[in-house]
């Protein structure tokens, strides 16, 4: 089946992006659903209400070109809990952009840097920040709503390749650098950099946080795919499986499956806590063997993402292809075509799909299913219980694979 578009927005093009060739790396929603942010190709990053383009596509059709001219967002405080109709903006990063994240802050969720009693920046819960990571090295943390630059954060080498917020509202940051390191940063400590991640021997491509924010994988070169304990900052385990570089990682809704991309053709399912493959999705026929792994073979996996629904997959490689998996079928449930396509991610509700490419993103409807009442279970219990807890439970042998995404 063919996936059904829903509408695209295209960055401006002049003879010299043409010229140069315009890459879009990385595009995010909000935590919230308010807005969507994406790099269009250089220091460019666009901010749009995500419910406004909705509307726009509704109402015109699916193209909706974008506003060259900036747009600049009324000036607010962010404490007063009196937002203004959120705008679209243009924010110039001051170079190249390879990556994005969104984080909100939770006021119960304190710093964990005890001895600074006095900060310059008091996040509040009404807050959303943007995180954008640069070709320098550099790392600038921008307030959504009043376009502001709060931080720039100067310590990385090379490339800032990817950035993860945790998801339980600390405002902890976690960076991936081509300088084969991942850096901790507290934002509520004014971005103190809290600890320095070494253990990888060549690029990070990725890096993305469990939902509990209990544990963070790292993927690079050299077919790496790392997790560590975020509570005390150590390597938990490697998972030993690709044949090629691995690019992309996320984790399922109920933190019981993660999902890998990698140049060697293949999506990976993982079972994260105890280090298994539970499914592989194959985007080239007959796979190639491992020798042959990093040819040229026109199915580099360039990104993968995790449905709300914990039941769906999204990937993006090199054949121009988009694709929506099921966890429990060995072939695409949808397909679309996307020429050189480089991120994907689904919108907050899940509801949509938005990949990137040549400084433009577009938008498809995701496969809709109502998930059954032995799914919704399951993930329920994952959220709470690692896969060694629900081995010991008193249940039947089936009910325990099921469970544990065995069947």
């Amino acid at each position: 089946a063919r996936s059904r578009t829903v509408g695209e927005l295209l960055a401006p093009t002049s003879p010299f992006d043409k010229k140069c060739g315009r890459e879009n790396w990385t595009v995010a929603f909000a935590p919230d659903g308010s807005y969507l942010a994406w790099s269009q190709g250089h220091r460019i990053v666009k901010l749009v209400p995500w419910a406004q383009c909705l509307n726009n596509f509704l109402l015109h059709g699916t193209k909706n070109g974008a506003n060259p001219a900036s747009t600049r967002l009324p000036r607010q405080n962010s404490e007063s809990g009196q937002k203004s109709k959120p705008c679209e903006h243009i924010i110039d990063c001051g170079d190249i952009v390879w990556s994005l994240a969104f984080g909100s802050s939770v006021p119960e969720k304190q710093s964990r840097c005890v001895n600074i009693e006095w900060h310059r920046f008091k996040f509040g819960q009404d807050q959303l920040l943007l995180a954008t990571g640069l070709n320098n090295g550099r790392i600038k943390i921008w307030d959504v709503y009043t376009g502001k630059l709060l931080l720039n954060l100067m310590d990385h080498t090379e490339v800032v390749r990817d950035l993860t917020f945790a998801p339980d509202g600390s405002l902890i940051l976690v960076s991936a650098s081509r300088d084969k390191t991942l850096r901790v940063w507290d934002l509520k400590d004014d971005g103190n950099m809290m600890k320095v991640l070494r253990g990888h021997q060549n690029w990070v491509y990725g890096c993305a946080f469990s939902p509990d924010s209990s544990i963070l994988c790292s993927v690079g070169a050299s077919k790496a795919v790392f997790l560590w304990d975020m509570d005390k900052y150590s390597m938990l385990r490697k998972l030993e499986g690709h044949h090629n570089d691995v690019v992309a990682c996320e984790f399922s809704p109920d933190g019981a499956l993660l999902a890998t991309a990698s140049y060697d053709t293949r999506v990976y399912v993982w079972d994260p806590h105890i280090g298994i493959i539970l499914m592989e999705f194959g985007h080239l026929f007959p796979a190639p063997t491992p020798i042959f792994a990093g040819g040229a073979n026109d199915r580099w996996v360039r990104s993968v993402s995790f449905s709300h629904d914990g039941l769906h997959i999204a990937s993006l490689a090199d054949d121009k292809m988009v694709r929506f998996w099921r966890i429990d079928e060995e072939y695409p449930v949808q397909v679309a075509p996307l020429n050189n396509g480089l991120c994907c991610t689904f919108s907050t509700d899940g509801s949509v799909l938005a990949a990137g490419q040549d400084g433009s993103v577009y938008f498809w409807a995701t496969p809709r299913q109502v998930s059954s009442l032995q799914h919704l279970c399951r993930m329920a219990i994952r959220r709470v219980m690692p896969t060694s807890q629900v081995k010991n439970l008193p249940i039947p042998s089936k009910v325990v694979e099921f469970l544990c995404y065995q069947i």
